[in-house]
Formats: structure tokens, sequence, C-alpha cells
């Protein structure tokens, strides 16, 4: 059984977006609620707090230095050092119900993000793409909450879910163009495993997934059946990354909301952040390159 250690009890609302940044050897993540973005630098064991104006629902890092956003309204440039939160092209979601959830990177310096209700009762989110010159490209629609995206090592199929469909997807990608064709059903989950939600995949081509109300995270061979399943002392994990000096540690973030307080007095480290020794590498976040 893997060892679950926990490395910052919070408790964040919704913790989210977990990214390791190997330039600087720190994770990051997201307090969607607060709304903030957290820095944990294992060497110190210090957890760095940022206040942000609005909701962020994910993240990246930039090639040229500070993070790529999917926020409450649209999209934004973020400089934690400079204080500077920046929104930029044009801002999507002006219905105060909606906002970005789950987004990525891809292997081509494009970044996904995807927007869902908060009510998680109508299939009116939507999965966009920003291309590093700036333009917006919706690219699905009819989506209640889009999750788990991730890309396989060699970048050429993207995974992603909807928590609320109770599905995970695979396509085929082209990292050129930033496309994808042939989507299939890769997982279909049981309710009583919980919901997908936030995802990585390690070296090996292997989809990790947090599994949110289930108290555990999987992991999922390429060809679709469950290879391992680690219990998580939280009721809502809600994503997953790779990090560390090796990328061997499994990253897990957590939520409080919307459990009510009888249920938070029995989860003491729901909010926390844990980290478990998988045994596998993850890889390298890609940089949005513009």
């Amino acid at each position: 059984m893997s060892d679950v250690t926990v490395i910052h009890r919070g408790p964040d609302i919704v913790g989210e977006s977990p990214r390791w940044n190997e330039a600087d050897q720190r994770l990051y993540w997201t307090d969607i609620y607060l709304p903030a973005i957290r820095a944990y630098e294992p060497r110190s064991g210090r957890v760095q707090t940022w206040p942000m104006p609005e909701s962020i629902g994910c993240f990246g890092f930039r090639a040229g230095g500070g993070l790529v956003a999917g926020t409450r309204t649209g999209f934004a440039f973020i400089d934690l050092e400079r204080s500077r939160f920046d929104r930029f092209g044009p801002q999507l979601l002006a219905d105060p119900n909606l906002r970005m959830n789950d987004g990525r990177v891809d292997p081509g310096g494009r970044f996904w993000a995807g927007s869902m209700i908060e009510t998680l009762d109508r299939p009116v989110g939507k999965l966009f793409r920003l291309d590093p010159d700036g333009r917006v490209h919706e690219v699905v629609a009819d989506l209640i909450c889009p999750n788990g995206m991730a890309y396989s090592p060699d970048g050429r199929t993207m995974y992603r879910s909807d928590s609320r469909q109770d599905k995970v997807w695979a396509a085929d990608f082209d990292p050129a163009r930033g496309t994808f064709a042939n989507t299939r059903v890769f997982y279909r989950n049981d309710m009583l495993e919980g919901r997908p939600d936030g995802a990585a995949v390690d070296v090996h081509g292997y989809y990790w997934i947090a599994y949110i109300q289930g108290w555990r995270v999987m992991r999922i061979a390429p060809d679709g059946t469950v290879d391992r399943v680690i219990g998580v002392p939280a009721q809502r994990p809600t994503a997953v990354t790779f990090g560390g000096p090796n990328l061997d540690t499994l990253f897990v973030t957590t939520a409080t909301y919307p459990l009510p307080d009888e249920l938070k007095s029995k989860q003491p480290l729901a909010g926390a952040l844990f980290a478990i020794d998988v045994g596998v590498r993850g890889q390298i976040e890609p940089r949005f390159k513009g």
C-alpha cells in the first residue's frame, strides 16, 4: 500500500490544478473559491499564497515566465512576483454562474480550458483552445463539468473527462495543429467509485485520475483497464500531478466544498494537499508559447 503524506493541511475550499514547475522546483496549485494560487517548496516545506481577484480554475506555465490561466470570466496572464493579473482576449463567460474549470497546456504549447456551470445541472460548458497568437477557438460544446485533461508521452493521445457525464474520453491528437479526432470512451466509471476529476499521465502512458466523492485516485492502463487504486483520507480528491526532483511523487489536491459541517468534522484532512510515492515518474509540463 502506498504511503500518503500530508504536505499542507490547508484547508483548501477547492484545491485544483496542481502543476510542478521544474524551473524553481515548486508545486503550484489553485484554491478556486478562496480565490488564491499557492506554491509548495519541498526543500524548505514553505507554502506561499497569492490572493487572486477572481476564481482561477486552471493554469499553465508560460515559456517567458509567469502563468496563463482560465478564470471566472475567461483568460488572464498572471505574474505572481509582480502581483499582476492581466485579463486579455475575449472575456468569454459573462454569466456569473459560469467559470473556467480544468485545463492544461498541450505538447504544442497551446492552452486548453473548459467552462462549467456552478449548478452542474446543464450541458452549457465548452472546451476552448487558446493559441500562442492569442486566438481563442471553441472546440467542444455541451459539457457540464469538463475535467481530466492530459496527454500521452508521445503527445498523440489527448484525454479529457466530464465529471457529470461519468466518462473519460481519449482522442487522437495532432501536436503540430492542436486538433484531435476519433474521440472514443476510454473509461466509463461507476458512480460508486466517485466521479472523474483532474488527471495526469505518467512516462509509461498510464492515466492517473482523482475520483471526487470516492476517497481515491486510480491508475488506468492505456487499454482502459484499472491498474491500481490508492485510497486517500479525504472524500473529495480533485486533481493529481507528478512532481519532486525526480518527478516521482504524485501530489493530490482535495476540497472541503460543499461538505456540510458534520462531515468536515469527520474529515480533518479534507482540503489538504497530499503526496504519494507511487514508484513511477511523470512528465514535465509543457509551457504555453504565448
